[in-house]
């Protein structure tokens, strides 16, 4: 076996736009007199705006209209926050790691949720660093189902077996896993899921890792 592809979430893996995402929903829920905190944010880690909307609903009904205005008003929050990203954002490791896989002949591949992973990207002066970028434009069905990962192997020219994917949310990682694909959990929010742990990006040595997989 060789792997062929490294595929990237984008948030909390490449940059950490966490703090963004949770005041622009914290924003909305004030405006809207929701409740909504830190924790109930860490919730919203790789999920579709729709899905993340729910969740700060908890339950709340809400109409498909009044929902769509409130998705725009938020990501047009997201969006004024995204304009202070610069490449210094990019996070501990991710040169590196992206440097050895080229130089090894690797595919590079992004597969984020985010409709605004393209802008993040080139805020990040990243976009010409990768082969192929999936987001949530890409696919109807969002992680944790493995459509995207998949679209994104699949525009790679790679089988799932033959890529790794990098992830920081639990939905992320379950649908790598559904798809086929290795797994790399960076954090604390995967829990015990994933083929391999890591910390951090910085922790990302892709010799390492490759070696992890071949005895996996």
């Amino acid at each position: 076996m060789t792997i062929q592809a490294l595929i990237f979430d984008l948030d909390g893996v490449i940059t950490d736009t966490a703090e963004y995402h949770y005041r622009s929903w914290q924003r909305l829920a004030d405006e809207e007199n929701l409740s909504f905190s830190r924790e109930d944010n860490e919730a919203l880690r790789g999920v579709s705006r729709r899905e993340s909307l729910a969740l700060l609903l908890k339950g709340t009904p809400i109409d498909d209209a009044t929902a769509q205005v409130w998705m725009t008003r938020k990501n047009s929050y997201y969006l004024e926050y995204l304009d202070l990203i610069t490449p210094a954002d990019r996070l501990a490791g991710v040169d590196q790691l992206l440097s050895e896989a080229r130089a090894q002949g690797i595919k590079i591949g992004l597969g984020s949720a985010s409709r605004n992973a393209s802008k993040v990207l080139e805020k990040l002066e990243m976009a010409a660093l990768f082969d192929v970028i999936g987001d949530g434009n890409s696919v109807v069905n969002p992680k944790p189902a493995p459509d995207l990962f998949i679209w994104v192997a699949g525009a790679l020219g790679v089988n799932p077996r033959d890529a790794i994917v990098f992830e920081d949310a639990e939905a992320g990682i379950d649908a790598a896993i559904a798809g086929g694909f290795w797994t790399v959990a960076v954090g604390k929010a995967p829990g015990n899921k994933g083929h391999i742990h890591i910390d951090t990006m910085s922790d990302a040595h892709l010799e390492a890792i490759l070696a992890a997989v071949l005895l996996g």
